[in-house]
C-alpha cells in the first residue's frame, strides 16, 4: 500500500510525517508495541484482554477498531509468551558437576577474560552407554571454543553451574567450564552453511590486517561485528553519536541489496524477479549480520518494500516501518523491551520524518543529511537519557562528516575484501581510520543529560513559534548548554575515597582538596573508567596503582595515557600480557615505573601511602596484590586488592576505618581476618556476575563484626569523606595550601635500608 498525500503544513516545517494508511500502519505498531509491552507483566494481560474485547464488541460498526483489538491482543499474548520462555530458561533447575553434551551453537565464540564464550542449545546428553536426547535450556559455554560459529554442531566437556542470567543473545540457564569443546560438523541449514561462509570470507579478509583499529571496524560496517573493536573505540563511537554506524541497518542494507542484484547479473532482470531475488538475499544478510535487532527491523521493512512490488503496490517508508514493527513484536514480543530494537525504530522514524527539514537549501545534499541526523537525534535522545544517561551534542555534525565516509568504506571495503582485491580493501581502510578520527575527536565533546536535553528542547519549540526571538533564545541556550554540559565540580573540599561503580572488577579514586588524584586499579572496561573520571574533572593521575594483573583490575586501563596525563606507576611486578601492553605504554608516554616493596611511604598531596603487602611470593596472583594503607584526615583505608586467605594469614588483622572487601566479596577470604579488620564501614566493589559474588557468608561475617557493608552494584560510585567520620579530623583543619605536595622531581618515599629485609607492618 502507498500513503496518502503528504499532510498539511508539512511543506513549511519540512517534516514528513505519515498519512492515510501509513498513518494507520504506525498506530498499529504503536499499539502492537504496548500491547506486547504490557503482555510481559502476565498480571497486565487480563485487563489487556479485557479492553480490546470491549473496544471490539462497542465499537463494531467501525471497522478499524477489529484489527486494532487483534493486534493489541496477539502483541499481548507474543509478550507474555515471551516473558514465560525466558522465566522457563533462568527458573530451570539443573544439576551442578560433570556435563557432556552436544547441540547446536547459537551464537559465535567471543573472547572473554577466561576463555571464549558462546551460547549451546543443547540436543544431546551423554549417558552412561551412548547418547540420550535432551532439549536442554540453553547454556553459555566458556573455554576453548576458538573458530566456533552460530549453526555449528558440537560437544561441550566440562562442569556445569547452576544459575541463570542474561547475555546479549538472551538468557541462560547455566554456565558450562568447559575442557574440551569438539566441532561435529558444519551448520546443516542451507542459509546458515551459505551465511556464514560469507561472513567467514568478509572475516578472513579484515584480519589479513592484523589488529589494526581500522580493520575492526570495517568488520563492523560490513557484517555488524564489534568483536574485534577496542573498548575505547566502541565508547568513542557512542559518545560521538556513530555508534549505529556498526550496528548495521537500513544503509547496510541497500548496499547489500544493491551489491547483491550486480552479482545476480541477469537472474536479477526484471522488477518481480529481482524483488525475488531481493528476499532471498534478505534472509541471507539476516543470518552473516547475526540477526542483530537493528538488522531484523531493516530487513523486515526492505522485505515489505519488495513484497509490495511483486503484488504491484507502492509500499513507503512509513508504512514499511509500521509493518515491520507490528510483524515482529508479534512474533516476537521481547523486542518491545529491548533497547537496540527501541533504538533502532526510534532513528528511522525520525529520519522518515526529518530528511527532508532543510531539503530546499543548498547544498542540497548536506542540508537533507544534516536534518536526518538531527531528527534521529532527536527522536532517540529520550532513550539514550534512560539507557546511557547521556545525548552527544555535537553528534548531528560528527554524522554529517562521517556519513559519507563510511558509505565509501562500507562499498570499496567490501568489494576489496569479498573479491580479494588488495588495493581497494586498502581504500577501505583509510576511509575508516577517517571514521576513527571523527569519533575520536567527538568523544570530548560535550555531552547533555536531562537538563541539557529539555533546554535545548524546550529552546527549539520556542524558538519555531516565535521566530523574532531566535537570536536571543540561541544565545541563552548555549549559555544553558554550556553550563550543564560542564564536568560536575572540581576538587572536593576534603579529601574523598571514590569506589567507582566499574561493573565486576576494581577502581577506586582517591581525590584530595588541592586536586591530587591517586587511582587505584581501573575496572574491566576502559569506557567506563574513562567516563567515570572525565565526568568529574579528572584529567590528571598523580599516582596509578595496579594491585595485580588480573582484567576486572587492568583491562580498564588501556589507552589512559590517550586522555589522561600519570604522573607515575607503581605495580606489583607479575608479568603478563596485560602487564607488559600497560608498561610499552607508559614508556611511550615517559611515566616512570616502580615496583614497590613491603615498608615503603609515599606522600601525595593529602594522601600517605604505606605498602604492606605482598610480603612474599604466591604462586596466586591475587596472593600477590599490592597492599595499601591509605591515611587522610586522621581517617584510614585498606585496599588489599584481592588477597585471599593465604596472604591474609601472612598479613595478620589490618584494623582501619574502611576496608575495600577483597576479590569482590568472594568466598576466598578468610572469615576470621574479615572479622579481625572489619572497620567501621567495609565497600563491596562488584557488578553484575554468575559468579555468586558477593558471596553470603562474607557480607554476614562484616555485618557480625559491626561492619556497615555498601556495595557498588546496589548503589554505584560509593564515595567516603574522609575525615568525616570516625577518627577523622575536620575539613576546615585541612586547607589545600596545606595538603598539596607538588611532585616534579625524585618521589618522596622511604624505604627500607638497601640489603635489609622488610619488616611487616
Amino acid at each position: 500500500m502507498a500513503s496518502g498525500p503528504e499532510p498539511a503544513g508539512a511543506g513549511a516545517t519540512g517534516l514528513r510525517l505519515p498519512s492515510g494508511a501509513s498513518a494507520g500502519a504506525c498506530a498499529l505498531a504503536a499499539l502492537a508495541w504496548g500491547g506486547a509491552a504490557a503482555g510481559r507483566r502476565f498480571w497486565l494481560l487480563v485487563p489487556l484482554l479485557a479492553a480490546a474485547a470491549g473496544a471490539a464488541v462497542g465499537w463494531r460498526r467501525r471497522r478499524w477498531w477489529l484489527p486494532a483489538a487483534a493486534v493489541v491482543v496477539a502483541a499481548g499474548v507474543s509478550g507474555a509468551l515471551a516473558a514465560g520462555r525466558e522465566q522457563a530458561v533462568l527458573a530451570a533447575v539443573l544439576p551442578s558437576g560433570r556435563l557432556v553434551a552436544a547441540g547446536v551453537a547459537s551464537t559465535d565464540a567471543v573472547p572473554e577474560r577466561e576463555g571464549e564464550r558462546f551460547v549451546l542449545r543443547p540436543g544431546h546428553l551423554a549417558v552412561p552407554g551412548g547418547w540420550q536426547a535432551w532439549s536442554g535450556p540453553r547454556l553459555a559455554v566458556i573455554g576453548p571454543a576458538a573458530g566456533i560459529v552460530a549453526g555449528e554442531r558440537v560437544a561441550v566437556e566440562g562442569t556445569l553451574r547452576p544459575g541463570g542470567f542474561f547475555t546479549r543473545s538472551g538468557p541462560v540457564a547455566a554456565t558450562v567450564r568447559a575442557r574440551r569443546v569438539e566441532r561435529l560438523g558444519p551448520a546443516t541449514d542451507p542459509l546458515f552453511a551459505t551465511g556464514n561462509l560469507l561472513r567467514r570470507r568478509v572475516l578472513a579478509g579484515v584480519d589479513a590486517y592484523g589488529e589494526r583499529p581500522a580493520a575492526a571496524l570495517l568488520a563492523g560496517f560490513l557484517i555488524g561485528d564489534e568483536s574485534g573493536l577496542s573498548d575505547g573505540d566502541a565508547e568513542a563511537l557512542r559518545r560521538s553519536g556513530l555508534s549505529h554506524f556498526v550496528a548495521v541497518s537500513g544503509s547496510n542494507v541497500a548496499l547489500f541489496l544493491a551489491a547483491w542484484w550486480l552479482a545476480a547479473g541477469p537472474l536479477g532482470w526484471g522488477p518481480r524477479r529481482r524483488a525475488v531475488l531481493g528476499l532471498a538475499g534478505l534472509a541471507l544478510f539476516v543470518v552473516v549480520t547475526r540477526w542483530e535487532p537493528s538488522v531484523v527491523r531493516a530487513a523486515t521493512m526492505a522485505a515489505l518494500v519488495l513484497g509490495g512490488r511483486l503484488v504491484g503496490r507502492a509500499v513507503d517508508g512509513w508504512f514499511a516501518l509500521g509493518g515491520a514493527v507490528t510483524s515482529l513484536l508479534l512474533v516476537s514480543g521481547e523486542l518491545a523491551v529491548d533497547a537496540g530494537f527501541q533504538l533502532s525504530v526510534a532513528a528511522t522514524a525520525g529520519v522518515l520524518a526529518g530528511g527532508g527539514l532543510w531539503r530546499h537549501r543548498r547544498p542540497r545534499w548536506a542540508w537533507v543529511a544534516l536534518g536526518a541526523t538531527v531528527s534521529a537525534q532527536a527522536a532517540v535522545a529520550p532513550l539514550l537519557l534512560v539507557h546511557f544517561g547521556a545525548v552527544p551534542l555535537f553528534a548531528p555534525l560528527t554524522n554529517v562528516v562521517a556519513a559519507p565516509l563510511v558509505a565509501a568504506a562500507t562499498s570499496v571495503g567490501g568489494i576489496g575484501v569479498v573479491t580479494g582485491a588488495t588495493p581497494l580493501t586498502g581504500v577501505g581502510l583509510l576511509l575508516a581510520d577517517g571514521v576513527l578520527s571523527v569519533a575520536r575527536f567527538g568523544r570530548d565533546l560535550p555531552q547533555l543529560g536531562w537538563a541539557g536535553v529539555v533546554v535545548l528542547g524546550a529552546t527549539a519549540v520556542v524558538s519555531v513559534a516565535r521566530p523574532g526571538l531566535r537570536p536571543v533564545l540561541a544565545l541563552s541556550g548555549a549559555l544553558a548548554v554550556a553550563a550543564v554540559t560542564l564536568p560536575s565540580g572540581g576538587p572536593p573540599e576534603g579529601p574523598e575515597a571514590i569506589f567507582l561503580d566499574v561493573g565486576q572488577g576494581d577502581a577506586v579514586l582517591l581525590w584530595g582538596p588541592a586536586g591530587e588524584v591517586i587511582l587505584v586499579d581501573g575496572g574491566p572496561d576502559p569506557a567506563v573508567l574513562r567516563r567515570s573520571l572525565l565526568d568529574r574533572g579528572v584529567r590528571r593521575i598523580d599516582l596509578l596503582v595496579v594491585s595485580h594483573p588480573h582484567a576486572d583490575h587492568l583491562s580498564g586501563l588501556a589507552g589512559i595515557t590517550g586522555w589522561a596525563a600519570v604522573g607515575r606507576l607503581w605495580h606489583g611486578g607479575r608479568e603478563g600480557e596485560a602487564v607488559e601492553t600497560l608498561l610499552g605504554e607508559m614508556a611511550a608516554a615517559g611515566v616512570p615505573v616502580e615496583v614497590p616493596r613491603v615498608g615503603w611511604q609515599a606522600r601525595v598531596g593529602c594522601f600517605t601511602l604505606d605498602v604492606l603487602g605482598p610480603v612474599r611470593r604466591y604462586e596466586s596472583p591475587n596472593d600477590a596484590s599490592l597492599v595499601l594503607r591509605v591515611t587522610a584526615a586522621g581517617t584510614t583505608v585498606l585496599l588489599p586488592g584481592d588477597v585471599e586467605a593465604v596472604a591474609q594469614a601472612d598479613l595478620g588483622p589490618l584494623p582501619s576505618d574502611v576496608l575495600k572487601v577483597p576479590h569482590q566479596g568472594a568466598a576466598t577470604s578468610d572469615l576470621r581476618w574479615l572479622a579481625a579488620s572489619a572497620p567501621g564501614l567495609a565497600v563491596v566493589s562488584v557488578g553484575p556476575n554468575s559468579f555468586g559474588h558477593p558471596a553470603p557468608e562474607v557480607i554476614a561475617a562484616l555485618e557480625e563484626a559491626g561492619a556497615a557493608v555498601r556495595r557498588t552494584d546496589l548503589e554505584g560510585d560509593v564515595v567516603i569523606l574522609l575525615g568525616a567520620g570516625k577518627g577523622g579530623a575536620a575539613f576546615a583543619s585541612l586547607p589545600a595550601s596545606r595538603c598539596w605536595l607538588p611532585l616534579p622531581g625524585p618521589w618522596p618515599s622511604r624505604r627500607p635500608p638497601p640489603g635489609g629485609t622488610p619488616r611487616r607492618p
